[in-house]
């Protein structure tokens, strides 16, 4: 794929060409073709068996939420860390 553009897929878009390819491999076609056929390289095509393999359309969303929920935990404790040390150092007279 020289030359082409480098497209990010959303996790939907990679399920179902996951789908689609195992699909291809099971009719017998090669894993070569079956990766021109979905336009990724082969590399891009074992990445996404490895992180999304078994996973349904569903699970990716969960996933997403989590992601999201813990991202949003992980600011929350930095904030309370910070007032935590805001407060030390008043209470030590050190401003």
């Amino acid at each position: 794929m020289a030359g082409s553009k480098r497209r990010r897929h959303t996790p939907d878009q990679i399920i179902r060409k996951l789908a689609e390819g195992n699909k291809l491999l099971e009719t017998g076609q090669e894993l070569a073709e079956v990766c021109r056929h979905l336009e990724v390289t082969e590399s891009t095509w074992h990445r996404w068996v490895a992180q999304y393999g078994g996973m349904k359309a569903n699970d990716v969303k969960r996933l997403k939420e989590l992601e999201a929920e813990n991202a949003r935990l992980k600011k929350l404790v930095a904030n309370q860390a910070l007032d935590i040390d805001m407060l030390k150092e008043i209470s030590s007279g050190n401003f």
